[in-house]
């Protein structure tokens, strides 16, 4: 049986887009109205990986490929750019962004680089994405951090470039000592019942939990997400043995709610 290549992609996707023959739905979509779609289809490789259903994943990566082919047909369209332009992009920048394979930004100089150590290929790799930053107008330090990123995964990389500003603590031990203090000042403005207040400091607790994960060398985002998966899963454990034990946690006591929490707990280590 022959297999379907990129090619066949995207002539389905102008087949889907066809004003005669096409589909009425992928017709009428716009890049805007794509956007959810595309973050969504991200998340769910996200969390196939994170499952190990690696049976789902080349499916996954299926639907989060065709979101790149929609965004290419919707700009061909337009005559703005096409696919291939896409790849000749992305390849073109690898190919630049990674001297200690590639030296002179050519597949012809494969296999001629001198050895580098990992400390000088981020060094490299910053350096370039600079001057990638200057060539475009990006100036400032944070004008390419997406908007849409995730809050802590946007938090972690505004954090990340102030480093390279030279501007951070040196140890963790300051991250705590500056914890602690945002952890005070929440409590102060809750004592005051100042909404306003109590949003702010909260907003400082959570970007220095960052900063903590961080300096700990922790992906905030995967962390609470990982955190968050426990939880779902003891949650469940509990609610299952609630019903089986004709517990109703609604007038349950808290000791009765530990316990059961306890032994949801302990299935996890």
């Amino acid at each position: 049986m022959n297999r379907y290549g990129i090619d066949d992609l995207i002539r389905l996707m102008a087949c889907l887009r066809d004003p005669e023959h096409g589909c009425p739905w992928d017709l009428s979509q716009s890049y805007p109205q794509i956007v959810p779609f595309t973050l969504e289809e991200a998340h769910e490789v996200a969390d196939a990986i994170e499952r190990g259903a690696f049976d789902e994943l080349p499916g996954e990566l299926g639907d989060l490929l065709f979101q790149v082919v929609f965004y290419a047909r919707l700009a061909e369209e337009e005559g703005r750019f096409d696919f291939s332009e896409i790849v000749h992009g992305l390849v073109e920048k690898l190919l630049r962004r990674h001297p200690h394979v590639f030296p002179d930004a050519s597949f012809a100089s494969f296999g001629r680089a001198d050895q580098t150590d990992m400390g000088e290929i981020k060094t490299r790799w910053e350096q370039t994405k600079a001057t990638e930053r200057a060539t475009r107008g990006q100036l400032g330090l944070f004008d390419d951090v997406p908007l849409a990123l995730p809050a802590l995964s946007r938090a972690q990389k505004i954090q990340k470039r102030a480093s390279r500003a030279h501007f951070d603590w040196t140890e963790v031990g300051e991250v705590f000592a500056k914890l602690e203090e945002e952890v005070l000042e929440l409590q102060g403005a809750l004592s005051v019942a100042d909404q306003g207040k109590i949003d702010h400091e909260l907003g400082d607790v959570l970007f220095t939990v960052v900063n903590l994960s961080r300096h700990l060398g922790i992906d905030a985002e995967q962390a609470l997400r990982g955190a968050t998966a426990r939880f779902e899963s003891r949650m469940s454990h509990v609610l299952r043995a609630a019903k089986a034990q004709e517990v109703d946690l609604a007038s349950a006591s808290d000791e009765v709610k530990d316990a059961l929490w306890r032994v949801a707990k302990q299935r996890d280590q």
